[in-house]
């Protein structure tokens, strides 16, 4: 399990460029992956965007590339050939007119305006992404393994949360026919005060009683609870991203609270659904923050 909040750098000197690439994240609820290269390296971005889709599944993404190329690294020398031998005929011309030795060099030739020149080497594009993307697979490594130790962080505090739940799910099992019992007395006690007698219908308590068992039965929605719980659980253990899955089974398990919390009709069992949507509610926010 990975937190969708990380921050990864990397730097390799290739094909005499220092490239790199340095990458964060932060929660967002799809992959939104920005890249910030050169202007003159705008053909980077398909590739690293992709490179990245293949790497992370959700989040807000910013990568950031840099490739600086050694001094002198990205130029190459040119010889102005036709305008070297026009230096030569007139120095040759003024030699003989003259009666002057010949003693021109290379180096008295190259010195002479224009015969050397300098112009910028056009970079190889596939040469240049590949190089990029080998350093963003390296950046990559480091960005999830800081997602990991973090996701440990939440799935440890997810359990902890979903542990508390279900201790109090129980509280309300074995609240629920106790509160039945409970109403049945309270029933009978009511109806021997208007009637004055002792001789009451225990028939019609016992329907009584049945009908409001009914109208209040939890049973159904704790069972799903717990099933939600053990689903939550397997869903933790996983190693693709669970983030979507876990923020859809967090609502249901919202559901079954506030269903449970519409049938209460007892104060102390309703102060049991508000601590169970509470542990709920702090497992939905650590799931914010889960790829």
């Amino acid at each position: 399990m990975k937190s969708m909040t990380g921050y990864g750098r990397a730097r390799q000197v290739l094909h005499g460029r220092t490239v790199t690439v340095e990458l964060r994240a932060v929660n967002h609820r799809y992959l939104d992956c920005t890249v910030k290269a050169p202007r003159q390296f705008g053909f980077l971005d398909d590739a690293v965007k992709k490179a990245a889709a293949a790497r992370i599944a959700r989040g807000k993404t910013e990568i950031y590339v840099s490739v600086e190329t050694d001094e002198g690294g990205d130029l190459s020398v040119t010889v102005n050939h036709a305008l070297a031998e026009r230096y030569l005929a007139a120095l040759r011309e003024l030699s003989e007119m003259y009666g002057l030795r010949d003693d021109v060099t290379v180096m008295s030739l190259a010195k002479l305006p224009d015969v050397l020149g300098s112009e910028r080497i056009e970079q190889d594009a596939d040469e240049l992404t590949q190089d990029v993307l080998t350093v963003f697979a390296e950046a990559c490594d480091g960005f999830d393994q800081m997602r990991e130790r973090e996701g440990e962080k939440l799935a440890e505090d997810v359990r902890n949360h979903a542990s508390v739940i279900e201790t109090l799910v129980g509280e309300v099992e074995k609240r629920s026919p106790e509160r039945v019992a409970e109403y049945r007395e309270k029933l009978l006690a009511r109806m021997r005060e208007v009637l004055e007698s002792t001789d009451i219908d225990e028939t019609r308590i016992v329907t009584e009683a049945a009908i409001y068992a009914d109208k209040t039965a939890v049973d159904e929605e704790t069972v799903r609870l717990r099933s939600h719980l053990h689903q939550l659980d397997g869903m933790l253990n996983e190693v693709k991203p669970v983030g979507r899955k876990l923020d859809f089974l967090v609502q249901e398990m919202n559901r079954e609270a506030n269903t449970i919390g519409s049938k209460a009709n007892d104060v102390e069992m309703a102060q049991t659904v508000v601590n169970i949507k509470s542990e709920i509610e702090k497992i939905r926010e650590q799931i914010q923050n889960i790829e």
